[in-house]
């Protein structure tokens, strides 16, 4: 994209980007285009999220996800957003020890309810402030997080987690058939 089609959003987020990343853009091969911006610290979402909601933006996901070693305690979180007709911002927060939690947008973007509820159960993605952080599907009594260590996101995000699990159910119905094999051959 040469000219911002958000001229006063790409100023806003560029002071609050991360200096050695900035604000940059892709575009695909639909003319689709891809705003990129990594934040300072997590401590600035709100007020970029607050940005994207003056410019009429919608959000359209939240992911999290590791993409350091899964051992260790660094958590990425990536809020999509829509702005007008095919223009994509991704504004990225890092989670570690300096800084574990996230700000709720919650009061910016209804919608952010469950992505956030669902970072925090499923994954122990801190978020501060929210509105309403019951749990949507697991049992109180199942550690928070559980699942982050059952299975990584950033692995079941890639399809590594289906591609393990199909391996596996072949693998077993493979040494099911050989023992049913074994079997008749000594008439059992």
């Amino acid at each position: 994209m040469n000219t911002p089609q958000h001229p006063k959003l790409d100023a806003a987020l560029t002071a609050l980007a991360d200096p050695q990343e900035g604000l940059h853009w892709t575009t695909d091969s639909y003319g689709n285009e891809y705003g990129w911006c990594h934040l300072r610290t997590p401590t600035l979402l709100l007020k970029a999220a607050g940005h994207m909601a003056a410019e009429g933006a919608r959000l359209t996901m939240i992911t999290a996800y590791n993409k350091k070693r899964l051992t260790d305690p660094v958590q990425d979180v990536a809020y999509h957003f829509e702005v007008g007709k095919s223009v994509l911002y991704t504004l990225t927060v890092t989670l570690d020890q300096e800084c574990p939690a996230v700000d709720s947008i919650t009061s910016l973007f209804r919608n952010a309810d469950w992505h956030e509820r669902e970072m925090r159960e499923l994954y122990a993605v801190q978020v501060d402030g929210h509105p309403n952080p019951r749990r949507l599907f697991l049992d109180e009594d199942i550690e928070e997080g559980i699942l982050g260590e059952a299975v990584p996101l950033s692995i079941m995000m890639n399809g590594a987690c289906t591609t393990d699990l199909w391996e596996k159910i072949l693998k077993d119905r493979a040494q099911a058939e050989q023992k049913d094999s074994r079997n008749e051959e000594v008439g059992i």
